[in-house]
């Protein structure tokens, strides 16, 4: 076993020792998990879990955060920070609903077309629901290793 597998393994017995309480750990809703993600760019997840919990009751679908008032989605973000984080969730609810039908974008191509969804946030989302997103990264990186080796 190489110092890479033991060190996963490492990793992986101590989180199952000692696991966090965290209201979208084992959730398979997208929409949930995309809330998350987006919470969590540069915030702690102790400051995220009240904000999470507040926002999914009050937008529990992707619905109900289209028809969101971006005065009163800004007022509930207060102490997030990164105010673009809450426009982008908005806009992009929006358009799921429209060019999607209210079902998130399954496709790698599809999903970094969301405002506010960037490579490893596509990454982030598809290893929770195990999504074949990943497949555009890596051929984005191995596109730019082998640009190295030119």
């Amino acid at each position: 076993m190489n110092s890479r597998n033991i060190f996963s393994e490492l990793i992986l017995s101590w989180s199952k020792e000692n696991p966090r309480n965290l209201p979208w750990v084992g959730i398979k809703d997208v929409y949930k998990i995309w809330i998350s993600e987006i919470m969590l760019q540069q915030t702690q997840a102790a400051t995220v879990v009240p904000y999470y919990k507040k926002f999914i009751k009050k937008y529990p679908t992707i619905r109900h955060l289209a028809s969101a008032d971006e005065t009163e989605l800004m007022k509930m973000w207060e102490g997030l920070g990164y105010y673009s984080r809450a426009r982008n969730l908005l806009h992009s609810a929006k358009q799921i609903v429209s060019e999607y039908n209210s079902k998130f974008p399954q496709s790698s191509t599809e999903l970094l077309k969301l405002k506010g969804i960037g490579t490893y946030t596509a990454s982030a989302i598809a290893s929770l629901l195990s999504l074949k997103i990943l497949q555009l990264w890596m051929a984005m990186s191995s596109e730019f290793y082998l640009g190295l080796l030119v």
